[in-house]
């Protein structure tokens, strides 16, 4: 079990690349949307729903099994910027543009930690992980769902 929790934590070995693991990570969540642009908007949201809630739980357990091995918010857990991912596209039109513009906003939010978003790194164990992402991605969700808006009208 121990394996398989660190699978999923650091997104199937993406977190092990060098440079930018949580680029890496959040690359890997997109190629998880991808075939999704195909199936109706109702289930996809589904999907990406349960991947939120289950890969938030598992990356929770991961960093609280492997913090005292790895240290505090290791750089090898991706599993978090893959839920932020996930997030920022809840809710949207699955297309490559949505997908592309939803990376570079959900990665600058990540990065940057505006708004609020640092704070949630303070709170203790595995969901102080998590969550700053899961911020990111849904202010990268709003931003990106005004964006869609104004370009229909």
């Amino acid at each position: 079990m121990k394996n398989f929790y660190k699978l999923i934590a650091n997104g199937f070995g993406s977190g092990l690349l060098p440079l930018a693991p949580g680029t890496w990570g959040s690359a890997v969540a997109c190629l998880f949307v991808w075939p999704l642009m195909w199936v109706a908007p109702p289930v996809a949201y589904l999907i990406l729903t349960v991947l939120i809630v289950v890969f938030s739980w598992l990356c929770v357990k991961a960093v609280d099994l492997f913090e005292p091995e790895w240290g505090k918010d290791p750089g090898k857990v991706v599993a978090d910027e893959m839920v932020g991912m996930w997030l920022t596209l809840v809710g949207l039109p699955l297309n490559l543009v949505n997908i592309g513009l939803g990376f570079a906003l959900f990665r600058f939010f990540d990065i940057a930690k505006p708004m609020g978003i640092r704070r949630m790194e303070a709170i203790p164990g595995g969901w102080g992980v998590v969550l700053d992402d899961v911020m990111a991605g849904v202010y990268a969700n709003i931003l990106l769902q005004v964006l869609n808006l104004l370009l229909t009208q």
